[in-house]
């Protein structure tokens, strides 16, 4: 498997070896009694979105790509379309690539495989709003320019429904306590084969268990360079669905499926590396980390603001992001402190060179995820380029100090509203830079259309309406 993420994209006709590597990859797949190959990427909204071939198709695809429209760029979660001066139109096309790389027979859907792809115009050029595309280049460039490289995980919390809910209802699955062993024994089987899914298809799981809300759940997997962490996180979700279906179950990532109590994340755990050394390890700074790692978190949070607009891109984003729910709403930073947006995790002594890294808690899986971690390197960046000094870290709950308080220690709350969120992110230069002006507009666009869909309606009309989207 070629894992180097800052590989060239595709071509017209195919790289070098694509085209003989797809037919024998078709063959194989159909040895396997595979039939038809999923071609899905993740548009501005955060929605799946795919095209499927034969299996006997795949050289064909791996050398000319798939047709489908760009459009779907700046599509909302309701289908309905907004437009920038280029996105938008119902005119034009793009080419979807399989990375072969990634091509995976899908356990949980017998008959089917998967892979990520990457689109680029009729012309053979780079799609200026393929988030996979971007994040690709964000990863090279900092290989380049710095000699770093990154290892990402992102945590996927999911909340199980009764399938025969009438309507588009919620109702839990089942009735244990938050951590609780009634809970894992009430869905013994789905989890089960969940796991069993997962290893067929080569996810490695470090844990799964109950969460604190109803009927909730979260799994965690290895690290991996950003744009496969990417991929992963689509794949674990789309094996999560596909198993319940199995059992009659019915699973929402949405941030906020109610108005009222915990939502579902998708924290994102981040390390720079630098010749084979995680830079949050064994320095001379503050836990371990060293001068780089410093400014890296610091960047972060100087940026956390305007990053809102993509790691919590929703109107049901914001009913989530509540102080004193672990859901990190302030710019703060600390070790192993859960109510900061950035959390410093050392690990467990004898490991600290392996696990050590940062979590980037306001993140929900609302949100793409090539578009969250191609913008939160960008951040970290520009405070590793700017040696950007860290504050000092935060112990317990910002929640309970005052405003002037917070403010003394440099502490903010961030957006509390979709609408806020987009004019810090208007605001923020840097990331807007970072994913270009056809991409950037498309976030804007995306984001404004999603707060006209809600306007007027209350709390629990905003949960239902993007309660099964994601």
């Amino acid at each position: 498997m070629n894992s180097d993420p800052s590989s060239s994209g595709p071509v017209p006709g195919g790289r070098p070896g694509d085209v003989r590597r797809a037919t024998a990859l078709s063959s194989e797949l159909a040895e396997q009694g595979v039939h038809g190959i999923v071609l899905a990427y993740v548009d501005t909204a955060g929605i799946g979105r795919v095209k499927a071939i034969p299996t006997a198709r795949l050289a064909s695809a791996a050398a000319w790509g798939v047709g489908m429209s760009p459009v779907f760029d700046t599509f909302l979660a309701d289908d309905s379309t907004v437009s920038t001066d280029i996105l938008g139109s119902p005119d034009g096309d793009l080419r979807l690539y399989p990375d072969l790389d990634r091509l995976v027979a899908l356990a949980a859907q017998p008959g089917w495989a998967w892979a990520p792809v990457d689109r680029i115009t009729q012309d053979g050029e780079r799609h200026p709003a393929c988030s996979r595309t971007f994040l690709r280049h964000i990863v090279a460039d900092a290989a380049r320019r710095h000699g770093l490289t990154f290892k990402a995980a992102i945590e996927v919390e999911w909340s199980v429904g009764q399938g025969s809910a009438p309507g588009d209802a919620f109702v839990p699955a089942v009735s244990g306590p938050a951590y609780g062993t009634t809970r894992l024994a009430e869905l013994s089987d789905y989890a089960a084969e969940l796991l069993a899914a997962l290893a067929a298809q080569d996810v490695d799981v470090d844990q799964i268990h109950p969460e604190y809300a109803a009927g909730q759940f979260e799994i965690s997997v290895g690290a991996l360079d950003p744009v496969a962490t990417a991929d992963r996180s689509l794949l674990v979700r789309d094996t999560i669905r596909a198993v319940a279906l199995h059992h009659g179950l019915r699973v929402s990532f949405a941030p906020a499926y109610l108005a009222e109590g915990v939502g579902n994340g998708g924290h994102v755990h981040l390390s720079a590396w630098r010749a084979g050394r995680n830079l949050h390890a064994g320095g001379d700074a503050r836990y371990g980390m060293t001068a780089d790692a410093e400014s890296f978190a610091a960047g972060l949070l100087a940026h956390l603001p305007g990053l809102t607009a993509v790691t919590a891109p929703s109107p049901a984003s914001y009913l989530r992001l509540k102080p004193s729910q672990w859901a990190g709403v302030f710019t703060a930073w600390g070790h192993e402190a859960r109510e900061c947006a950035v959390r410093v995790i050392t690990g467990t002594a004898g490991r600290h060179e392996q696990a050590a890294n940062l979590e980037v808690k306001p993140v929900d899986l609302a949100a793409n995820p090539y578009l969250v971690l191609g913008c939160l390197i960008a951040a970290g960046l520009d405070g590793l380029e700017s040696s950007a000094p860290l504050p000092e870290p935060v112990a317990g709950d910002p929640a309970r100090w005052t405003a002037a308080e917070a403010a003394a220690r440099g502490v903010r709350r961030l957006p509390t509203s979709l609408d806020e969120a987009v004019g810090e992110f208007r605001r923020d230069e840097r990331l807007r830079s970072a994913l270009g002006p056809v991409l950037a507009d498309a976030v804007i666009a995306v984001r404004l259309g999603e707060i006209a869909a809600v306007a007027g309606l209350d709390d629990e009309q905003v949960a239902a309406a993007y309660r099964w989207k994601y």
